[in-house]
């Protein structure tokens, strides 16, 4: 294995170990403890009959919830995305990978991304590429091996600049990539969804995307990992590493990114993540417009404490959101959308 492979893997190691032993909380509310559903005190309806399901992508779910992008490149990335694509498969929710530009670029890390299909044969996939990665020679082949790779059903083009400016190995050069996403939508044989990882998407960006083809707008927005803080975390430089303390609440706040999608094509996929806590903010994304709601650490903290807490942790949040549901009177994901308290 050569240095630059060994150099990538380390680092997706060393990220996961960050986030696993250190504070690395942007310090901003996500915003939703400010969302308010409606109550109804006389639900009218049967807690059991309540349905969950989503269709996305052609792809029934029994949630709408997503095990959002975090990891792969190493073996012991390996190891988290075989138990999380084992409860991507039990519960029957969406799962996507980390970035994926390790295993395209060198031979022998293929199996830290494919484990994920192995262990979930039907559930949505996605598939990942950083949109840097277009400026370094990445294009519609690279992103194809990318999907092929784990037989997924979309892929990720993930929007990093924060991360990228902060990191040492950081690609800097995010010129002309709207075109470049474009090409990639235009010429992919699976639908493309853009995702932030922890700083949010603007609304006029989003629109930007859409007219360049994406089928879906992940927000990630601030609220819960701030990878300005994991990378402050890998830093000898002091001014580097104050350089990254300076933003660790750089973005928008996701309750907030996810009102700035309100214009968008009705067919166009809505993800919220980035700092939900629990089936309650799944509810209120919900009824915010989104279709599917993303965790992060809260799973892999779960998944590193063995299979059976990872899936009593994904078991409480889709009790939450039934809850929520039965509360605001609403009984299934449709209904939901009525339930959002709007401001006078």
């Amino acid at each position: 294995m050569t240095d630059e492979v060994t150099n990538i893997s380390a680092r997706k190691d060393e990220h996961l170990q960050i986030c696993l032993e250190e504070d690395v909380s942007s310090g901003v509310s996500a915003g939703f403890d400010q969302v308010l559903l409606q109550i109804a005190t006389l639900p009218e309806l049967n807690f059991e009959s309540i349905d969950l399901s989503a269709n996305i992508f052609g792809k029934r779910l029994d949630a709408p919830i997503l095990i959002s992008s975090m990891t792969g490149g190493s073996g012991k990335t390996k190891m988290f995305n075989q138990i999380l694509a084992r409860a991507a498969n039990e519960f029957n929710i969406a799962m996507g990978v980390g970035s994926q530009r390790a295993a395209l670029v060198h031979e022998g890390l293929d199996e830290t991304f494919a484990i994920a299909r192995k262990e979930a044969p039907n559930a949505l996939l996605f598939a990942n590429i950083g949109v840097a990665q277009l400026n370094e020679g990445f294009g519609v082949v690279e992103c194809q091996r990318a999907v092929d790779m784990l037989e997924a059903d979309a892929l990720f083009i993930h929007l990093n600049a924060l991360q990228e400016a902060l990191q040492p190995e950081g690609n800097r050069d995010f010129s002309h990539l709207l075109k470049k996403i474009e090409a990639i939508t235009a010429g992919l044989q699976v639908p493309v969804v853009a995702k932030e990882v922890g700083c949010g998407i603007d609304p006029k960006t989003a629109s930007l995307l859409v007219e360049a083809g994406v089928a879906g707008i992940d927000v990630a927005g601030v609220g819960g990992t701030s990878w300005a803080a994991v990378e402050m975390y890998r830093q000898s430089d002091p001014v580097r590493k104050e350089l990254c303390e300076t933003y660790i609440g750089w973005g928008i706040p996701t309750a907030r990114a996810l009102i700035g999608l309100e214009g968008l094509p009705n067919n166009i996929l809505r993800i919220s993540s980035g700092g939900l806590s629990n089936g309650l903010d799944v509810a209120k994304s919900i009824a915010m417009g989104a279709d599917l709601a993303g965790f992060a650490l809260k799973l892999m903290i779960a998944a590193n404490q063995g299979y059976e807490t990872l899936k009593t942790t994904l078991e409480l949040i889709i009790l939450e959101l039934k809850v929520a549901m039965f509360l605001s009177s609403a009984p299934d994901l449709n209904s939901l959308r009525t339930k959002l308290v709007q401001e006078e």
